[in-house]
């Protein structure tokens, strides 16, 4: 006799499907631990985009603004309405399986809800290139939230999408070389993190604009040697390497130097500069999220946040920072508020390996501390030179000392 509960197990299992395929998946809900300590940062402030937060009825006054600009775009396109949705239509399968979640959407649902986000967003960035005065770029603070918005890892479109509806609206002109392509408009709507002056070369895989985001501040040869899964141990604060004898000081800034080149030689610790405002804990926690779902063993990101949550433990490690130019704070509160930033991004995130520049660089600051050379010139340094008043007196002590001793070792010789 069969068992019945055999059997609905059975029927149960031929009609699961997996929540996602890792070949194609690129875009996902932020994990809940992750996610708890700071909600807001993963949420649009004012713009859905994508499937994951459609429908959400604080963000529903946006709706009217990206049917406007995707009616301006489709009187910019040089191809029909039907070519358009019919493109959309086409990568639907493609669309749906870059998604963790599973989509509660019928197709036309779907593609009626990725056209139009990305018809906005296309004509949304070239308002930005060529400076229109419209709706969004005619108010500064809109212009920011959206931006802001654009780079949430819930709030994505696969790239690709994009690439494919722009590229067709605008084959002619972008044979001719009259038009830049997607992704050099895409470059230009992110100045804030593009500080290396970079641009993703054709085909370069990027996934969703959190990924664009991320590549912009990758090395330039984007592989960093990972070891083993030992802890970053600096051992001591900024503060405390500052009475140790270390130096801060800001690396290199010339073209190609990104916020990841932290270098350590002859006692000085060289760190990009880095501005913390209030949408820094928004990108990085974004970027850091991402880096958990889709790169855990190239966790770039997270490997630099987690460096400097070892560095600025209190206000006064944020302070040293600060002083040496390499925090540029504008955050509302004390310096305190940085030290938090950074060790809020860097909770519960698993780590499989560490950039390995980062854990020499932490066994060379251990091993220069260590020496008793540097201690006691730091010390010497710190009680007798700190100011214009102490340097004087203390090499006006000297001199005096040192002509006592020479006329103590004249009167010996008289004798």
């Amino acid at each position: 006799m069969e068992n019945d509960v055999a059997i609905a197990v059975e029927a149960m299992l031929k009609n699961a499907q997996p929540l996602f395929t890792t070949e194609s998946c690129c875009i996902y809900k932020v994990p809940s631990q992750i996610r708890q300590s700071n909600e807001d940062a993963y949420t649009p402030k004012i713009v859905s985009i994508g499937p994951l937060h459609h429908g959400n009825s604080r963000l529903v006054t946006m709706e009217g603004h990206k049917q406007v600009y995707c009616q301006h775009f489709i009187q910019r396109s040089e191809v029909s309405l039907t070519d358009l949705v019919s493109c959309v239509q086409q990568l639907e399968p493609q669309i749906r399986a870059c998604y963790s979640e599973k989509i509660d959407l019928t197709v036309d649902e779907l593609v009626k809800v990725i056209f139009i986000d990305c018809c906005f967003v296309i004509e949304l960035f070239l308002g930005h290139v060529w400076m229109r005065n419209d709706a969004i770029h005619s108010k500064s603070w809109m212009g920011t939230r959206v931006a802001q918005d654009l780079i949430l890892l819930e709030n994505q479109i696969p790239f690709f999408v994009f690439e494919k509806i722009y590229n067709l609206a605008f084959a002619s002109r972008l044979n001719g070389g009259k038009l830049r392509s997607f992704m050099w408009i895409a470059v230009i709507m992110f100045p804030y993190h593009n500080k290396q002056g970079v641009l993703p070369p054709a085909g370069g895989n990027i996934a969703h604009f959190t990924d664009l985001v991320r590549y912009l501040y990758l090395p330039p040869s984007h592989r960093i040697p990972s070891r083993n899964p030992v802890p970053l141990v600096i051992g001591q604060s900024a503060s405390e390497l500052v009475e140790a004898g270390v130096k801060f000081t800001v690396n290199k800034p010339w073209h190609g130097i990104g916020i990841l080149d932290l270098e350590f030689e002859h006692g000085i610790l060289k760190i990009p500069d880095i501005v913390v405002d209030d949408s820094t804990e928004v990108w990085l926690r974004n970027i850091v999220a991402l880096e958990q779902c889709h790169y855990p063993r190239h966790h770039y990101i997270a490997d630099y946040v987690n460096f400097l949550t070892r560095l600025v433990n209190r206000d006064k490690d944020a302070d040293v920072l600060i002083k040496a130019g390499i925090i540029r704070s504008t955050i509302s509160g004390n310096d305190t508020s940085v030290a938090k930033l950074f060790k809020d991004v860097d909770k519960n995130f698993t780590v499989f390996n560490v950039n390995a520049n980062y854990l020499e660089i932490c066994d060379d600051l251990k091993a220069y501390c260590k020496h008793p050379c540097h201690t006691k010139m730091a010390t010497l340094r710190r009680d007798y030179f700190t100011t214009p008043w102490k340097t004087a007196t203390s090499i006006a002590g000297i001199v005096l000392l040192f002509l006592t001793f020479v006329q103590t070792i004249c009167s010996i010789l008289q004798v």
